[in-house]
């Protein structure tokens, strides 16, 4: 087989993982601390998440509008005691105050019961939105690419799905309901107060305008402010997170002083944010309630004039003192919706910014079904046809180049770190699209095949044997959910796992705890081995699979790579050329480029790179 490349080298340098993962460049909006958000973004997931509520929400509205009646209704009901049930008391009529004090005991009651009801029900609707929210975020992040993933840390991931949601649940809790409140309330104190006496309804309506610019002012600041607090917990969380995933190498360098300094610096820098948050809360407080007691003293004292000069009622009075009382005393627990409110729209900003990301490797419009197997034999034929790829952030990895693997061919990939031989494994997984050209499996584009059907017919396994915390049975099952314990074991024993899966302390029901660390490397890669032959796929990839283990280890793997790899069309990328001894065929690759292509005994006997790599790696052995 012969393969050609055409195009500009891809640029040297950097060793296979920084090749593979898309660098950030100017202008990247991985290069910012949060993802942009799209306008309208934020307002359109709200809407979203409360239309299946819109009944409920229905419903919690008019019970609070009951409630506020309830409220609303007693200091009415003292000051018709004062003008008229006092007036009747001296005559012995006691009619009049038996009945205030009976309104007001039932009102006090209601408003209890209906804020019992709010409570309950906005609880409801609140747990349901994070429920919705928190799946929508984890559904999302599983389907965006795998470029996606290697650019947006896991920790900024955490910090959408927790910070950020416990942001959007004081809101949705407890300062939403103060908002509902202090509107209503405003509201219908002022109607009431216009009512009572127009002259002090107006007095008490126009100190609203300096309540309502000093609540501007506030909330443009303290957006501002909560943003960047947002922000910095994400960076906290994203080293804390960073940290703990690579305590090995932390201890093993002994980077804890280095780190512990990065992690004060970041921890400052969140302090600091706080401390912003709430300077700008006491300055609001104290000045809401500067305006506020300065308009109840004079209103006070002006209607307590008009008394005495008999233009206003003494019940009225003392009511519009009472009303007054409840109009200014939200004013404070304003300040904490306005601080739930800045630190939720920041945090739903963020997660609207991840939620508006769209997978660059997309889902086929009109998916197709892959050809039946000829002749029964598992394996499939791999076309690359006139393929490159670049990043989106710039960087040609791979030029022009076409290539066919015939089915049930194994084919190595060798050369240098950075060469382009994981990538090139990358587009045949599909985990990204070509930037040109296409990738053909059995003559369908790869593009035009649903996923589940994809994944069915390519499985690749890494070098690292990635295990979820559970049992071994389950971790070789992910191959096939519907395999029975039967077939799970059969295909351990095919790969030469089942003796050391049986000497676990509860054999196949071992739980291998957080990312298979109970068990050995080389047999974390006899279980991912497994599950690959449960999964019986049509083209098989290993990634480096055997370089990090030690020679029995991977003696052991190699072995189970032999059942694994019959009758399939594989792809080896191999680091060690040990590996490249179960291959028909051999892809040199330099730059990019697919320099050498031929059977294993041709190259070792030419004079080419292969051939000198090889007798490099028999001189290493002697």
């Amino acid at each position: 087989m012969t393969s050609t490349t055409t195009g500009r080298p891809a640029e040297p340098g950097g060793d296979e993982d920084e090749r593979d993962a898309p660098a950030a460049k100017a202008g990247d909006p991985f290069d910012r601390d949060d993802l942009p958000t799209p306008s309208g973004a934020t307002g359109r997931l709200l809407a979203s998440l409360l239309r299946p509520m819109r009944g409920r929400v229905a419903v919690a509205a008019l019970i609070i509008l009951l409630q506020q009646a309830a409220v609303q209704a007693g200091p009415l009901l003292v000051a018709y005691a004062i003008d008229s049930g006092v007036p009747a008391f001296r005559d012995h009529d006691y009619g009049p105050l038996i009945a205030v004090a009976l309104g007001y005991a039932l009102c006090s009651a209601g408003a209890g019961a209906l804020q019992y009801a709010f409570v309950r029900m906005s609880a409801r609707v609140s747990q349901d939105v994070l429920i919705d929210l928190r799946g929508r975020i984890f559904r999302h992040a599983q389907a965006l690419s795998v470029d996606f993933h290697e650019r947006y840390t896991s920790g900024r991931l955490i910090s959408r799905s927790t910070t950020d949601l416990e942001s959007l649940r004081e809101l949705l809790e407890e300062g939403l309901q103060e908002l509902i409140y202090v509107i209503l309330s405003f509201a219908s104190i002022a109607v009431i107060l216009l009512w009572l006496d127009l002259a002090t309804g107006a007095a008490a309506v126009a100190s609203f305008l300096p309540l309502y610019l000093l609540v501007r002012l506030y909330r443009k600041r303290s957006a501002v402010i909560f943003a960047a607090r947002s922000t910095a917990i994400a960076s906290v969380i994203v080293k804390f997170a960073e940290t703990m995933n690579g305590i090995r190498p932390v201890q093993a360098f002994r980077r804890e002083p280095v780190n512990d300094a990065a992690f004060r610096e970041l921890n400052a820098r969140h302090r600091g944010t706080n401390g912003d948050a709430m300077l700008e809360n006491a300055r609001y407080v104290v000045g809401s309630r500067l305006v506020a007691n300065t308009a109840v003293a004079g209103i006070v004292l002006w209607g307590a004039y008009r008394v005495a000069s008999g233009d206003l009622a003494l019940g009225v009075l003392a009511a519009v003192v009472l009303y007054l009382r409840r109009l200014y005393d939200p004013i404070d627990r304003l300040s904490m919706f306005l601080n739930s409110f800045a630190s939720a729209a920041a945090s739903v900003g963020k997660i609207a910014g991840l939620l508006a990301q769209t997978p660059t490797v997309p889902e086929a419009l009109e998916p197709r079904e892959l050809p039946a197997r000829a002749g029964g034999e598992p394996g499939r034929e791999v076309v690359f046809e006139g393929v490159s790829f670049a990043y989106r952030t710039g960087g040609e990895v791979l030029p022009r180049f076409d290539l066919t693997l015939p089915a049930g061919q194994t084919v190595a990939v060798v050369g240098s770190t950075g060469a382009g031989k994981s990538t090139l494994a990358k587009l045949l997984a599909r985990f990204y699209d070509p930037t040109e050209g296409r990738v053909l499996l059995d003559g369908v584009d790869l593009r035009n095949l649903a996923t589940p059907e994809l994944r069915r017919g390519v499985v690749m396994v890494t070098q690292e044997a990635f295990l979820f915390s559970g049992t071994v049975a389950e971790n070789i099952a992910i191959g096939r959910p519907e395999a029975s314990r039967e077939e799970i074991e059969q295909a351990a024993k095919a790969i030469g796992a089942h003796d050391f899966i049986a000497g676990l302390p509860d054999g196949y029901d071992t739980d291998v705890r957080k990312r298979g660390g109970r068990i050995s490397a080389g047999q974390r890669q006899l279980v991912a081995f497994a599950r690959a032959l449960l999964a019986d796929p049509a083209v098989l990839i290993l990634d480096e699979a055997t370089s990090s283990l030690d020679i029995p280890g991977e003696r052991a793997v190699q072995q189970a790579m032999d059942t694994v790899l019959h009758g399939r069309t594989a792809v080896v990328i191999a680091h060690r050329l040990s590996t490249v001894e179960v291959a028909d065929r051999v892809l040199v690759m330099e730059r990019g480029r697919i320099v050498e292509d031929g059977a294993p005994a041709e190259l070792i006997g030419g004079t080419g790179r292969f051939a000198g790599l090889h007798r490099a790696w028999r001189e290493s052995l002697a």
